[in-house]
């Protein structure tokens, strides 16, 4: 593998797509699928045998399903850039994902464009999911998101700017543009407020960020 692509494990458990999926990712000349697992159990030891930088993961799989996978990764402190690529259109399961870890959501229906560019997104660490998902999802989150004092009001009024663009769903380079700042400043800001908000993701600063502006309109 090269120091620019991206690493890959594919876990579903129908022998014919993980064969269609390596061979449609690996098509990619930034991709290299590492491994590809037919059951939960599987992912979980492909993912801590090679440490990819995103998981490509099946819902619905025997001997631990996907729900399960995401549960074992973060308890074991081996977080990974976790794409789901699923058939369901339970906005339940949607939400549940995100709870436990995914940052990206692709319907087994989607054009292949679609999971390349999420693949991409989650290895740089944004989200990646359609207007209409991430709306389901960050509003069901924020609506359960508990009433305490709020660590935005750490922020400068740049970084509290940057927040909030990240939960409108721009990345990094959208906010450079607008802001008329470098990327690498962006990134800068970011890192500062992640630290003083602690948020470990753009997801959580995002929730963060939506019940800062829920409770500024109530």
């Amino acid at each position: 593998m090269t120091q620019n692509q991206i690493g890959i494990v594919i876990a579903d458990d129908h022998m014919v797509l993980r064969e269609s999926l390596t061979a449609l990712l690996q098509s990619q000349p930034d991709f290299k699928v590492l491994g590809t697992a037919a059951n939960g159990e599987e992912a979980v030891r492909l993912v801590q045998q090679y440490t990819p930088q995103v998981l490509v993961l099946d819902l619905f799989m025997p001997e631990s399903d996907g729900f399960e996978v995401l549960r074992t990764l973060e308890r074991t402190g081996n977080r990974v850039a976790s794409v789901v690529l699923t058939g369901s259109d339970s906005q339940n399961d949607y939400v549940q994902v995100v709870r436990l870890g995914a940052r990206g959501l692709v319907l087994k229906a989607d054009d292949p464009q679609k999971l390349f560019a999420a693949i991409r997104a989650v290895a740089e660490g944004d989200l990646a999911f359609s207007d209409e998902i991430a709306h389901t999802i960050l509003d069901a989150m924020v609506s359960d998101q508990p009433a305490v004092p709020s660590s935005m009001a750490r922020l400068s009024e740049r970084e509290r700017q940057i927040s909030y663009m990240v939960a409108r769903g721009m990345r990094n380079r959208d906010i450079a543009t607008d802001l008329s700042i470098s990327e690498n400043t962006v990134k800068r800001h970011l890192q500062s407020i992640f630290s003083k908000t602690g948020s470990r993701d753009r997801l959580e600063l995002a929730v963060l960020a939506l019940s800062e502006i829920g409770k500024a309109a109530a």
